[in-house]
């Protein structure tokens, strides 16, 4: 009966994990394999020969949007989020290991705006600016309200690795006579490195891909997610899907990369470590 019973919940588990995948990847499988559609294509099935024009077509000058520059904006934000992300993560990281005045509150009051609608996030900001007569610009703004989505995703993460951090490592560094920035260099950093790549991931993924918090915020030049929403409304072929298509390898590209940085650094961290027990 426990291994029927057993057997019944795998099944249902793996129909779930399926269904779950074919959710989550199918429209992108759709729309890579529609960005492959002939020079007559169009933006259904069947599909009208097999070709990368649109992919050609998407560099070429276009009647609507601005592929190229809202690309590098959101590449240009992302890349500034991501590192406001980390080192702000790891400030309070370090500054939460322990407990002062206010720090329950500061605590919910960074994490509150995960909980808060992005829309209105956005709104809010755009409506600020508005009032101190500011510029809404994606450096400004945009920057800001990304920030309030990807900041405490960082510090969650940093507050949990903190929690676990053995400081017996700073304390042997201590009486080794390092001082706390040598500590923090060459002890804590590299110990939390995995942990920073995965912050790092986080903060650029979710800045590059936002939309919400982004549309209030970016003034008069958009980002990519804008620009692509604008392009359902005005853009008739298949350049939309060579766009979505070129994205999502992008988006792809840069998870693999963090992964095998963060391989690389576990692999370079056990090695160290086998070489220290070696010597002892």
């Amino acid at each position: 009966m426990i291994r029927e019973g057993r057997s019944v919940s795998f099944y249902v588990l793996a129909a779930f994990f399926t269904l779950f995948l074919l959710f989550l990847y199918g429209p992108i499988s759709t729309i890579v394999i529609l960005s492959f559609q002939g020079p007559n294509g169009g933006l259904t099935f069947p599909m009208n020969g097999v070709s990368t024009h649109w992919f050609v077509n998407l560099f070429e000058q276009q009647a609507v949007g601005d592929f190229g520059g809202s690309f590098w904006r959101s590449i240009r934000l992302a890349f500034i989020v991501m590192v406001t992300t980390v080192v702000l993560s790891v400030a309070a990281g370090l500054a939460f290991r322990q407990r002062f005045k206010g720090s329950t509150f500061i605590f919910y009051l960074s994490v509150a705006s995960l909980i808060v609608p992005s829309i209105l996030i956005s709104l809010g900001i755009g409506l600020m600016f508005n009032i101190l007569d500011w510029d809404t610009n994606w450096y400004s703004s945009a920057f800001g309200a990304h920030l309030t989505w990807t900041l405490p995703f960082g510090l969650l993460i940093m507050f949990a690795v903190f929690n676990r951090f053995n400081k017996a490592y700073e304390e042997a560094a201590r009486d080794l006579g390092a001082s706390p920035v040598q500590t923090l260099r060459y002890v804590v950093l590299p110990i939390i490195a995995p942990s920073l790549i995965g912050v790092a991931l986080f903060g650029f993924t979710l800045s590059y891909d936002e939309f919400a918090r982004t549309l209030m915020t970016s003034g008069s030049f958009n980002t990519l997610p804008l620009e692509i929403y604008g392009m359902t409304t005005n853009v008739t072929t298949p350049v939309l899907y060579a766009l979505g298509s070129l994205t999502t390898a992008f988006s792809f590209t840069i998870v693999a990369l963090c992964l095998v940085t963060s391989l690389i650094l576990q692999r370079r961290r056990k090695r160290h470590g086998s070489d220290a027990g070696q010597g002892v």
